[in-house]
Formats: C-alpha cells, sequence, structure tokens
C-alpha cells in the first residue's frame, strides 16, 4: 500500500512539474508588451486619485471611464481629492509602513512640487513606462518641452503628460473696454479703478501662481528661477516683487484685507460685476464658463506682454499600485487623439492638447480643427509666450514671505 502510495505521489509531481513547464508561472507582461499590458489590465479597477473641484472635469473623467470600460475592460473609479499632497502624504505612509504593493492609489493627477516630493522620496514607479507608452510617440517632445520638465525637474518617464495650463487673463469687454498688457498696466488699472481687482490667497494654487508670474517679471535674473531658492538671495531676488504687491494691496478688493479662496471664487466675483478682471490657468475656461452660463457673454480673454506662466499637468503611478497594467491603459487613453480633442473642446473642459497635432493623421488632426473655441478662446500665436514655471522650492518660500508679510491666515 505504501509503495501504491509513493508511486502515487510520485506521479503526481511529475504531472504538476510538466504542468508548470507547460504554462510557466504567472508573471506581469514586461514594460514593452503592450498587447500583454492590455491583458493584464482587463478586469483591473483602477483608482485615479484626482482633484474633483471642477464639474467639467468630473464629468469628462466620467466620460473616460465610460470608455475605458468598453474599449479595455478596465474600470476606472475617481476619487476626488481637494490636496493632491494629501496623495502624496498617504503614498509616503505606506512605504515607510512596509507596504510595496497593494496600494490605496493606482494613479494620481500630479505636477510641480508634489511630483518633485514623489520623485525624491522614491514614491514613484520605476523604468520609465510613460516613455514606452504607444501614444507617446504622440506627444509634442520639442514644441512643447515642459512635457520632459516638471517645474524645471526632468520626469525621467516617471509621469505621463495628460494637458498643458497657462496663465490667462480675462475681463468683461462690456465694463472693461481696453485690459490692461503689461504688469505695470495692470497696477495703474488697480490704483485708477479701486476695489476692481484681486487675486487669490496664497497658499491656493491660482493665488501663488500670481506671485510667481510677478515675480518672473520682475526679478533682475530670471534664470535664477530655474534654480533652488538660495536662502542668502531670497530678499534681494524678492525685493522688487514685494514692493509691487506693496504698493498694489491698498488698491485691491476689499483694500487687500481679503482674498477670494480660490480661482472659482475669482471668477464668480466677475460675473457678479464684483472686479473687472479674473484669471485662471487654462486658455479655455473663459470660453468653457460662457457656454456653461458661468460668465456673461461679453468677458474676453487676454495676456500680458512679455509672456506669462505655463506648465504641462501629468498622471503618475505610485510604486505601490495595485493595478499598474491598468493605470498604464488609462494614461495611454488620455493621451489619445480622441481623448485629447474632446479635453481640449472648451464645450467639456477646454484643458489645451500634448499632442503635436500638425503631425496627427489627417482625420486626428480634423478632430482639433473642428473644436469651436469660442469668442474668447485665444489661438496658438495669441496665448504668446510661455515663461517657465520656477523650481518647486520657489512656492513654499514664497508662500511663506507673502503670509509673514502680509498676516492674512
Amino acid at each position: 500500500m505504501q509503495v501504491i502510495r509513493r508511486r502515487f505521489l510520485q506521479g503526481l509531481a511529475a504531472v504538476s512539474l510538466v504542468a508548470v513547464l507547460a504554462t510557466g508561472p504567472t508573471l506581469a507582461a514586461g514594460p514593452d508588451d503592450w498587447a500583454g499590458i492590455k491583458e493584464d489590465a482587463k478586469g483591473q479597477t483602477v483608482y485615479f486619485h484626482a482633484w474633483g473641484g471642477e464639474p467639467r472635469i468630473n464629468a469628462y473623467i466620467d466620460w473616460v471611464a465610460g470608455e475605458l470600460k468598453e474599449q479595455y475592460g478596465v474600470t476606472l473609479e475617481h476619487v476626488k481629492v481637494d490636496d493632491t499632497a494629501n496623495v502624496v502624504a498617504r503614498v509616503l505612509a505606506e512605504k515607510t509602513a512596509g507596504k510595496t504593493s497593494g496600494g490605496a492609489v493606482d494613479l494620481v493627477w500630479i505636477n510641480g512640487e508634489n511630483f518633485a516630493a514623489m520623485k525624491r522620496e522614491g514614491l514613484l514607479q520605476a523604468g520609465a513606462w510613460a516613455e514606452r507608452l504607444p501614444n507617446w510617440a504622440l506627444v509634442d517632445v520639442e514644441g512643447k518641452p515642459t512635457v520632459r520638465r516638471d517645474f524645471g525637474v526632468p520626469t525621467d518617464g516617471l509621469e505621463s503628460p495628460w494637458g498643458m495650463a497657462k496663465l490667462v487673463f480675462m475681463h468683461d469687454s462690456a465694463r472693461l473696454a481696453e485690459a490692461p498688457a503689461s504688469l505695470q498696466a495692470l497696477a495703474e488699472f488697480a490704483k485708477a479703478n479701486p476695489g476692481r481687482f484681486t487675486y487669490p490667497q496664497p497658499p491656493n494654487f491660482h493665488g501663488s501662481t500670481f506671485l510667481k508670474q510677478a515675480l518672473a517679471t520682475l526679478i533682475d535674473d530670471p534664470a535664477r528661477l530655474q534654480q533652488p531658492v538660495d536662502p542668502a538671495r531670497f530678499d534681494a531676488d524678492t525685493a522688487k516683487l514685494f514692493a509691487w504687491l506693496d504698493a498694489l494691496h491698498p488698491h485691491l478688493w476689499r483694500s487687500g484685507r481679503a482674498f477670494p479662496a480660490s480661482a472659482a471664487a475669482l471668477r464668480q466675483l466677475l460675473a457678479d460685476g464684483e472686479i473687472d478682471i479674473a484669471f485662471s490657468f487654462n486658455p479655455g475656461d473663459a470660453s468653457a464658463a460662457i457656454a456653461a452660463g458661468e460668465l456673461p457673454d461679453t468677458v474676453r480673454s487676454f495676456v500680458l506682454e512679455g509672456g506669462t506662466i505655463g506648465n504641462t499637468h501629468f498622471v503618475a503611478i505610485p510604486f505601490n499600485s495595485s493595478a499598474s497594467a491598468g493605470a498604464k491603459v488609462v494614461a495611454n487613453f488620455l493621451l489619445s487623439p480622441e481623448a485629447q480633442a474632446r479635453k481640449e473642446d472648451p464645450a467639456v473642459w477646454g484643458d489645451p492638447t500634448v499632442l503635436d497635432v500638425a503631425a496627427l493623421p489627417d482625420a486626428d488632426r480634423a478632430r482639433f480643427a473642428a473644436i469651436d473655441r469660442g469668442a474668447a478662446g485665444l489661438g496658438p500665436e495669441a496665448l504668446g509666450p510661455t515663461l517657465p514655471e520656477p523650481h518647486p522650492s520657489w512656492m513654499d518660500a514664497l508662500e511663506a514671505a507673502w503670509a509673514k508679510r502680509y498676516g492674512v491666515q
């Protein structure tokens, strides 16, 4: 009986060995095996942590989710966040706890200081995966160099570009026929029209961007902004900025003693007729707001002479994502001409594309040519030069100095 049992076990072991040799262990597809990645992605649920404060953007992500489910069998769950820094902290906490797989975040909408922090702390999936996506070949690397440098920090393929942003101002032409064309002209307008201009309170992103725009215009050597802040030179580098703000603040809305909380609140002040000038980091925002009935159809967009701050925003995969293959399929779809053209339409979102539209096939170029940019939209030539974002270290330093100087908490 023992002999029979031993022979049975030996036979079972042999069969098992043959089965393993025949099928091999279950392995994830390699980074360049796109067919394998798509197969691995089927049935996965991707938890996409992305800002949820704009209904138009939320609606666009809902559309993306529907397309991914239908085309790739991937479920996309939009986890709405109000501060990406909290997402970074969560991934960092998981790493600190030794959670190297099964993380809560599969994909995150990110750029700037948060990307720099995740890269520095080793929180991102390695392997230059972003530049191995099939649709990376469509990205305008030459014309839009910020797709490879995020606030001056090389992306190294650790995040995939999703859209372009540029500081654009807007005014209601029914009340203000001619908009100021420079930072100095803006200050003169505010002095001549007390209470008709303001900006969001830093550290709100748009408020801090306004500070960076002014600093980039006023600093003696703009090249310093591409390097980390030198504490020994900070006061000298920002002296002209704070002198300009000191002169501006008494003429602001509510005499500079209160500030709107966000760009949306700033836009609402323009819609309510309380101020004459607002701004956005989206060149299509004014047209989109007009289309949505949020602004009067007399609002027009403009930029300042010498250029305005611009950058690229991205999606990134944390090192311990639970659905890495699905996240790559999402990132690749977000780069598709179909998704990029829909996103650029002001009636949908109005977020400019990262693709080289001129190099696309005729059918895909036609998608972009058909976009109605509205009366408030600015074409590529009218947007003027793009000023690069300062190194991320400038953001914290400016926000701290602003809060200390003006005592607004």
